[in-house]
């Protein structure tokens, strides 16, 4: 038997999700984790969440649960980061498909739980956005942490909310969340659970697992993001957890999702526009500007000529994610395993200073 692990947005968040996995229990067994195959822009350009329909080559879990392996692959034009996961990741990755709507991703959730045979539910939210009360000004993606959190109720089956590295998916701030998780009591991860990540980190554009893994390691300072600056604190390692009704509590979205229950997934996305002004589909706003070609070529191919390039555009930041690295130097995400070598770096994220 094993409890069933969300990993509330898509995306990267997997990657965060096997963190806290290894923090909460200590069951040697690969945890079982369901997610949505929801990715950047810059990975899938479809702009949403994937189906079962847009993968060849899904395995099923007991129960009849669509599964990723190795072998998985997107329909074109799709793309997915999920098989590559499902290679490095120690734990089995379960496709979480909304595209039906509300009611049938809560009947997938449930069915997944009674057939791993677990108690409980537990989501994993890396940053903190699914606490939002919806009028953050950097707040940018609610969507699809609320529409986990209401599929969750209604399943009926117990479940806890795990937050992971408060702030640090740059869409509330550190102070607003430690007010919203006053009086609970936080885990922090060892550094070996954020080690099992490093083989999906080593080539994962994932920026806020790999911020939550690089502070666990015990990083500190500024960080350039794709998106903004963040700042790593002695906070930035917790790992806070509260019941699923606290959570539903603060999310405005999840709330009237529940009340709602719209049939279909642009519906419910709808809704999440009409409450906070981000349409749940939309693509990403706001990409870093690229480097014209010829500047990025030489200073992709020489280490001290990239450096010098990342360090003038993260302005004085100690560190950058590798996403944005790739951005700045007009590389893809596909090129993050070149840059390491080229930077002869393994860490998270990387150092400038």
């Amino acid at each position: 038997m094993t409890d069933l692990y969300l990993a509330a947005g898509g995306g990267g968040d997997p990657i965060g999700t096997l963190i806290a996995a290894r923090t909460i229990t200590v069951d040697p067994a690969p945890p079982l984790i369901a997610t949505y195959a929801w990715e950047r822009p810059e990975v899938d350009p479809t702009h949403r969440p994937l189906g079962e329909r847009d993968f060849a080559g899904l395995a099923r879990e007991a129960g009849g649960a669509p599964a990723f392996t190795p072998a998985t692959r997107a329909r074109l034009p799709a793309g997915s980061t999920m098989p590559g996961l499902a290679r490095d990741l120690p734990a089995r990755l379960l496709l979480l498909d909304p595209t039906h709507g509300l009611s049938s991703l809560s009947r997938q959730i449930a069915s997944m739980a009674e057939a791993a045979g677990g108690r409980r539910i537990r989501i994993v939210d890396i940053g903190g956005d699914i606490l939002t009360h919806g009028d953050e000004p950097t707040l940018c993606s609610p969507f699809g942490d609320a529409y986990t959190l209401a599929a969750c109720h209604l399943t009926g089956i117990p479940t806890t909310v795990y937050l992971a590295g408060p702030g640090l998916d740059g869409e509330i701030g550190e102070q607003p969340l430690l007010e919203r998780l006053a009086g609970h009591l936080p885990l922090t991860p060892g550094r070996g659970a954020a080690s099992a990540a490093a083989p999906a980190l080593a080539w994962h554009p994932s920026e806020a697992s790999a911020l939550w893994a690089a502070a666990i390691h015990g990083t500190r300072g500024t960080v350039r993001t794709a998106r903004d600056t963040i700042h790593l604190t002695d906070v930035s390692p917790r790992l806070y957890h509260l019941p699923l009704q606290e959570a539903l509590g603060h999310n405005p979205v999840a709330q009237a999702l529940l009340d709602e229950r719209p049939a279909t997934l642009d519906a419910a996305a709808g809704l999440s526009h009409r409450l906070t002004g981000i349409h749940g589909l939309e693509p990403e706003r706001n990409p870093t500007p690229q480097q014209d070609p010829s500047a990025a070529n030489a200073a992709f191919r020489n280490q001290d000529e990239a450096m010098k390039t990342l360090r003038e555009a993260a302005r004085g930041a100690d560190h950058i994610t590798f996403r944005y690295a790739a951005r700045t130097l007009g590389l893809t995400w596909t090129d993050i395993p070149a840059l390491r070598e080229i930077l002869n770096t393994g860490t998270p994220l990387l150092q400038l200073t």
